[in-house]
């Protein structure tokens, strides 16, 4: 194993692997901008898996504070660990005011995304808290590594949101080549079998998000859940047109857009809209999605889904060793 990269990372790597024997279903729930809420990190949290929200979620950046308290005080003196996440880009303007708030509150894990995580790191770490970066390239893996995370997320082709391009078996390899910390596995899992899947890799978590937008906790549409439950993988378009950053979105809230999701062109400027026509936003008016949307066919408790995933995960287990 190449070491060079990790002279920077925590020393006691070993510590980074624990998380998931503390949990029904090794799974980090993926934090999705305007889904994600305290309803459901904390039914996520109490059914068994890792709960998790954006900061931005919180609005104002005051709530942010609110929030954490509600989790904090729902999931009571048990206080299973739960995740938020930090867009640490240099456009982020709340970065700094909630930097401090989740400080403050010592939450349990940070995860961050879009830019190199050096001073969150060591902030969260003083309080001893992990960090799991967010990359979909080996150059983005190393730089994370150097600057001291706990932990890797790995986000593969298919997964919803701003996903990747390279298969699984590709990043992860090359990435356990010289990181010997935490990696959560993203990309179209759906089910307990996929997780398995993940954790024969050599990965520590894998890292769900489309299949709780249907749940009831979630804090997604009506539309937007009926739209996952009715959609397959052919109905997924992969585009940077909405935000600048490829992504993975259902087709037909592109149409509902009043655009075509098969010609999309390469920059948002090439489109007219001076007929009275407003852009239509990522995520609030185009609807973010993975390829596993094929295998949701129902909007139910996170309880009764992590209770499936459960069974699922010990079935495939048990089809393995056979």
């Amino acid at each position: 194993m190449t070491t060079g990269t990790l002279q920077n990372a925590p020393r006691d790597a070993s510590r980074h692997h624990d998380l998931s024997r503390t949990l029904r279903v090794p799974v980090l729930a993926a934090p999705m901008f305007l889904v994600s809420n305290p309803d459901l990190v904390v039914a996520q949290c109490e059914a068994g898996v890792i709960g998790s929200f954006p900061a931005l979620n919180a609005r104002p950046q005051a709530q942010l504070d609110t929030w954490l308290t509600e989790i904090e005080t729902r999931l009571g003196e048990t206080q299973p660990p739960f995740a938020v996440n930090l867009i640490v880009h240099p456009s982020n303007v709340r970065l700094d005011a909630d930097l401090d708030t989740i400080v403050a509150h010592q939450v349990p894990i940070v995860i961050t995304s879009l830019h190199a995580p050096d001073r969150v790191v060591e902030r969260v770490h003083a309080y001893g808290g992990r960090v799991l970066h967010d990359v979909t390239t080996v150059h983005h893996a190393r730089k994370a590594a150097a600057a001291g995370v706990d932990g890797l997320i790995l986000v593969c082709a298919g997964a919803g949101g701003h996903g990747g391009t390279l298969n699984p078996f590709a990043l992860v390899a090359e990435v356990r080549r010289f990181f010997d910390g935490m990696l959560v596995l993203a990309g179209a899992m759906t089910d307990g079998a996929s997780v398995l899947a993940a954790r024969a890799l050599g990965c520590d978590l894998a890292y769900m998000g489309t299949r709780f937008i249907a749940t009831e906790e979630a804090g997604a549409s009506s539309a937007h859940k009926a739209m996952v439950i009715a959609a397959s993988a052919r109905d997924i378009v992969y585009t940077p047109f909405f935000s600048g950053v490829p992504a993975n979105y259902l087709k037909d809230s592109v149409r509902a857009a009043g655009l075509d999701p098969d010609a999309l062109p390469a920059e948002r400027s090439t489109v007219d809209y001076s007929k009275g026509q407003t852009r239509p936003k990522a995520w609030s008016d185009v609807w973010g999605a993975g390829q596993g949307v094929g295998n949701i066919d129902t909007v139910e408790p996170v309880r009764v889904l992590v209770d499936r995933l459960a069974r699922e995960y010990r079935a495939a287990a048990r089809r393995v060793q056979t």
